[in-house]
């Protein structure tokens, strides 16, 4: 999902939760995080070469359980 919506999850789940949470500095937090994790000398974070990418931004868990499928059925009927 994009650093927005990740953000807006765990705002959102912060807040469930009765805590304070400010949208702004944990959207900055992501993309910190995201900025870290991929330029890092060691392991850094990147999609593999081979990889099948699912944004699930805006899809509902049984919406990304069908599309799951619907590679798997695709690379298996190969």
């Amino acid at each position: 999902a994009s650093a927005e919506v990740r953000a807006q999850r765990r705002y959102d789940e912060l807040k469930t939760k009765g805590e304070e949470a400010s949208f702004e500095s944990i959207l900055e937090n992501v993309k910190e995080r995201d900025r870290i994790d991929s330029g890092r000398a060691i392991s850094p974070l990147r999609k593999a070469d081979d990889a099948i990418e699912l944004d699930n931004s805006y899809m509902t868990i049984p919406e990304q359980k069908a599309w799951l499928m619907e590679k798997y059925q695709l690379t298996i009927e190969k």
